[in-house]
Parts: C-alpha cells; structure tokens; sequence
C-alpha cells in the first residue's frame, strides 16, 4: 500500500506514473511477466486521465480522486473505501461489486455506469438541482458521502445503499432490481422511470420523490413515506386495467394461437386491450400473429420466441421483458415501453402482406433505454423520436431504418 507523505498528506501522482502502474496492471490481468497490482491507496491522482483503463480490483483507498477522467474504465470489484470521488466522470464505468463505502462521491457523473452489487452504504449523502443541472451542497460536508452524484441510468442492481442520504439525488432511469435501500433518506429524489423491482424500500422516506412511471413490482415498503410523491404512472404489485383474475387470459391466449396456427379453423382470435397479463409469468413461443394488446401490461413476462407479427401494442408496456429471438414484424409499437427488455435476435423487420407491399415494424416514440438490440433485424423499422439512450444496437441490422429525432445518448452500435 502507498504510504502518505510527511505530515499526512497524500502522495501526488504524475499522468506518466499513473500511465505506468496501469500497464504493470495490465501485464498482471493478461498473465505476462513484469506484472503487479495497481496500488493507488492514499494517493493524489485528482484531474488525472484514468478513462478506458482496466482497473479490476485496483485498490484506491483513501485516494484522492477529485474531477479525475475514469469514463468508460473497467473498475470491477475496486477498493474505494474512503476515497474522495468528488466531481470525477465514472459515467459508463463498471463498477461491479466495487467497494465504495465511505467514499465521497460529491457531484460525480455516475450515468450509465454499472454498479451491480456495489457497496454504497456508511450514510452516503447526495443532493442535485435538477432545474439548473448542477448538484448543490443542501447539509453540512461530511466524511462520507456522494453529494450531487448523477446516476441517471446506473446499474445498481443488487447494490447495498441502506442508510443512504440521497436528497434530490437522480436515479432517473436506473436500474435497481433487489436494491437495498433500508431506512434511506431518498426526500425529493427523482426516480423517474427507475427499476425498483424487488427493491427493499422498508422505513425508507420518499417524502416529495418523484415516482412516476417507476416500477415497484415486489418492491418491499413496509414503513415508508410517500408524502408528496408523485406516484403517476408508477407500476406496483396492484393490477392495472383488467387483470388476469377477472378473464381467463390463459385460455383466451392460447385459443388466440389455435386460431393462428390452424389458419382459423380452430380456436378464436382475442383482445388484449389494456389488460394486466404479468400474471402469466410466460408466454413463450406462442403463436399470437395479429393480436391486439393496446396499452396492455406485460412487464417482466418471458416472451422468447413469441410471435407477433403484425401485433397492435400501442401504447403498451413491455419492460423488462424476455423478448429474445420473438417475432415482431410490422408490429405497430408506437409509444410502447421496452425500456430495460432483452431483445437479441429480435426480428422487426418488415412485414410482407402481399406481393408488392411490406408493413415496417413502427416504434415511433417508443422508450428502448437501455433496451438490447443485439444482433436484432430492425431494417426498414421507423424509429423517429424513439428514446433510445444508452441501448445496445452491436450487430444489429439498421439499413433502411427511419431514425429520425431519436435519442442516442450513450447508445452502443450506432
């Protein structure tokens, strides 16, 4: 471990140290001679250069950090344990089960970073100022802490923030599946279109956050506060529309299949309209060509394999979603929520109705953050002002496809 220099203060690194540490840790991780651990405990790289590097169970305890560049670096299992992150640039950054208690991560740029099973806890306090974009100190500076940290979009899947102070901090569009966030301050943060599936909420005060459109299915809240929330949209264990205890979907479903695989002999075509379907748990490699399903709800369902070409889902919500290898040619998703879904292999291409004309797959306005696309067809697919930020589109087949006014922060492969 580094030691501090006389009279405790931190060590200062120059860019062509760093450089050099770096590539004795890159020897280490490919197995070559000359290699060693990058040891950057207790010392002063704030400013410095650190983005794209591989960093893997580097350890930077006690480090000072301050507005340093580690965008895009490979930070997996890292130790930060008390190290002053403030004002750096993690965003895009695997951080995964990187340690990170009793850091200070004060107006870092974590979006889009990963932080699966990190350890966020030793009451992180964080503040932001949405209306003017930058982060404002609101309580006292303290030892530990993560004030103004942006993590819009982060990974934080299984993370531990239990005891958190997170006021006004942006967890907009984050994924936090199974989070534990017990007992935090989370007053007035914005957790607009978040992942909390799962997440233990228990004695965690929400007062004035807003929730809308946030998914809180199996979320466990026992205690908490809501005053002032906006909660609009936000999706929970309540059915929404008809749900499936009220019609025999099952049935229904698979009546609709019949009807399709035997060119309509049998079985009879169904609606879907605003239903609740997550009941169902799968529908996997169903045969449901054609069917309609405006504004239904099917987050979480595993749909691999599902047919649906030519489907009406306007308007519905098909989070989180197992869409791998389904069949969604010419299927009109305008509006429709994928956000977070897998849809590899995914076909959405057009759609031949007859000898001269092909139906496009339309996603006009749909929200695919965070979607993934690889290897998908998405040629001749329209695309206009979908939000699309930080999706994954590698492999993907684009050609002819209408991407006019589409967000494309942070998306991969385009």
């Amino acid at each position: 471990m580094q030691a501090r220099e006389a009279g405790g203060r931190l060590r200062r690194l120059s860019q062509p140290e760093i450089d050099s540490i770096c590539k004795k840790h890159d020897r280490l991780w490919s197995s070559l001679p000359g290699g060693a651990r990058a040891v950057f405990a207790w010392c002063d790289l704030s400013g410095m250069h650190l983005a794209g590097r591989n960093l893997s169970d580097a350890d930077f305890t006690g480090a000072c950090l301050s507005g340093a560049n580690l965008s895009n670096a490979k930070l997996e299992g890292a130790n930060f344990f008390g190290a002053d992150v403030q004002e750096a640039n993690l965003s895009g950054a695997s951080l995964r089960r990187a340690d990170l208690r009793g850091s200070c991560l004060r107006g870092a740029d974590l979006s889009g970073a990963d932080l699966f099973e990190a350890d966020l806890r030793e009451g992180v306090i964080a503040a932001a100022d949405a209306a003017l974009g930058i982060r404002i100190l609101e309580s006292p500076l303290r030892a530990s802490e993560a004030q103004g940290a942006n993590l819009s979009g982060a990974n934080l899947e299984r993370s531990k923030l239990s005891g958190i102070v997170a006021l006004k901090a942006d967890f907009s569009d984050a994924i936090m599946k199974d989070c534990k966030l017990v007992r935090a301050n989370l007053k007035q943060a914005n957790f607009r279109g978040a992942d909390l599936a799962g997440a233990d909420l228990t004695s965690a005060d929400l007062s004035g956050a807003d929730m809308r459109d946030a998914v809180l299915v199996g979320a466990k809240t026992g205690m908490w506060r809501t005053d002032g929330a906006d909660m609009t949209g936000a999706l929970t264990d309540k059915p929404v529309g008809v749900a499936v205890a009220s019609l025999p979907y099952d049935v229904m479903l698979r009546d609709h299949a019949l009807w399709c695989e035997t060119g309509g002999r049998e079985g009879a075509p169904s609606a879907f309209d605003k239903a609740d379907l997550r009941a169902l748990k799968t529908i996997r490699g169903l045969n449901l060509t054609a069917l309609s399903a405006r504004g239904a709800v099917f987050y979480g369902l595993d749909m691999e394999g599902v047919q649906l070409q030519g489907a009406h889902l306007e308007g519905a919500d098909l989070r989180g979603c197992n869409l791998r290898n389904a069949d969604l040619r010419g299927a009109r998703l305008v509006g429709a929520r994928l956000s977070g879904s897998d849809l590899r292999e995914c076909r959405l291409g057009p759609l031949m109705i007859a000898a001269d004309r092909l139906l496009p797959a339309d996603l006009t306005s749909a929200q695919l953050k965070n979607a993934d696309f690889s290897g998908a067809d998405l040629s001749r697919a329209v695309l206009k002002d979908a939000d699309a930020t930080r999706a994954n589109f590698r492999g993907a087949d684009l050609r002819n496809a209408e991407l006019g006014g589409m967000l494309k922060a942070g998306a991969l492969g385009l």
